[in-house]
């Protein structure tokens, strides 16, 4: 799952890039500047924004609500140290999906992100599913016909993408772009055609299928009777 920081402080904003790799498997993009943020935001796709009230170029506020004017719907965090009951009120109001105060345990910060991508996809439960392929977001397990589904690192990471967007095409560029160690010299979109193969005999002979639709990507669904 991709996330946008927008967090103009270096040191927490490298801390949480680490730990949100780390601890939450996220792939994290970090901006300093609202402004750079909103431009982002209009040519990329990204799961959820974690966003700052305090930047410059553009501030939290008018960020917020000129993504929401233009019918921007990406689920948006709120991380600040401005903890008034009128500031969490005003951001909400505005748009905001959520709101946490700093300073923050991560843990919190990633179950809180996990909800609301849930929500934002209209599964507002703990786990994903298509077919008897269920990720269970508090263990980071799939499971597959009520058993343990053994998945490498990377293999995870790419069917995690896919089944949340289960259903729908996702391109390699896509699927690259939210792996949690996509930066590693190794990996390329080259890399993800391996992956998808490999998950693909991992699933034969079940009720859950990852075809390809040429040109436009891969997509996660229940196998047709």
């Amino acid at each position: 799952m991709r996330i946008l920081l927008v967090e103009d402080e270096p040191e927490l904003a490298h801390w949480l890039t680490r730990s949100l790799r780390k601890q939450g498997g996220f792939s994290i993009d970090w901006t300093n500047d609202g402004l750079l943020a909103y431009k982002r935001l209009q040519l990329e796709e990204f799961d959820a924004v974690i966003l700052d009230l305090g930047i410059p170029g553009l501030d939290g506020h008018s960020l917020l609500q000129r993504l929401r004017t233009d019918d921007n719907r990406t689920p948006i965090l709120i991380l600040t140290a401005r903890d008034s009951l009128a500031e969490r009120v005003e951001t909400l109001e505005s748009g905001a999906d959520d709101f946490l105060p700093k300073p923050f345990q991560v843990e919190e910060l990633i179950a809180r992100l996990n909800a609301l991508i849930r929500r934002s996809r209209g599964k507002d439960k703990p786990r994903l599913a298509c077919g008897s392929l269920h990720y269970q977001f508090s263990t980071h397990r799939f499971e597959l016909q009520g058993v343990a589904l053994q998945v490498t690192p990377r293999e995870h990471d790419v069917l995690r993408v896919l089944i949340q967007k289960s259903g729908e095409p996702v391109n390699k560029r896509a699927i690259f772009e939210r792996l949690s160690d996509h930066d590693a010299e190794e990996m390329n979109l080259e890399a993800i055609e391996v992956i998808i193969h490999r998950l693909r005999k991992k699933l034969q002979n079940t009720d859950v299928q990852i075809t390809t639709l040429r040109g436009i990507g891969y997509c996660l669904e229940p196998v047709t009777p």
